[in-house]
């Protein structure tokens, strides 16, 4: 069983947005590991990070996107970071891997700078555009299709991403 496609990108790509509108398009399921993280945890993302610190949490990201690329056929939507694991790069190759492009202004503008999100909490314009600097490269490395989102509505991405995946 292999997912139909893993989306990844940074903090205000449209990973779960897209994800959500790519399944539906392609009539299977959406996954979001953040979301599989939380219902392991029994708490959201952010309590993780400060109760139990970024080291747990992506002990337990780096599981739930072992366990989702091994059971999920459909859309996988994984976390901001998650392509930081060594093993997780590893488990990615072979599978159709989609990255959402977004620029900085765009990436801002969704997140919403008030947000709950953990790694953004002081100067979180800095800190997201440190966060995607770094990790663009990582992103590129990894994706078998590379997708824009700026400026663009998620339906017109999704329906990119669909035409690019029939065969």
């Amino acid at each position: 069983m292999s997912p139909r496609a893993v989306l990844i990108g940074p903090p205000g790509a449209g990973k779960s947005t897209v994800g959500r509108l790519l399944a539906g398009r392609l009539g299977t399921a959406f996954r979001d590991t953040d979301a599989d993280v939380e219902a392991v945890a029994g708490k959201p993302v952010s309590d993780i990070f400060v109760e139990d610190g970024e080291e747990r949490f992506r002990e337990l990201e780096a599981e739930a996107v072992r366990r989702a690329l091994a059971e999920h056929d459909g859309v996988l939507a994984l976390g901001g970071g998650a392509v930081l694991s060594e093993e997780t790069r590893e488990l990615l190759a072979g599978h159709p891997v989609v990255y959402l492009e977004v620029g900085l202004s765009q990436a801002v503008q969704r997140v919403g700078l008030a947000s709950a999100r953990p790694l953004l909490v002081l100067n979180p314009r800095s800190r997201l555009k440190k966060l995607m600097d770094e990790r663009r490269p990582v992103y590129e490395g990894l994706a078998t299709v590379v997708v824009t989102t700026d400026d663009r509505e998620p339906g017109e991405v999704a329906d990119e991403i669909a035409k690019g995946l029939r065969p």
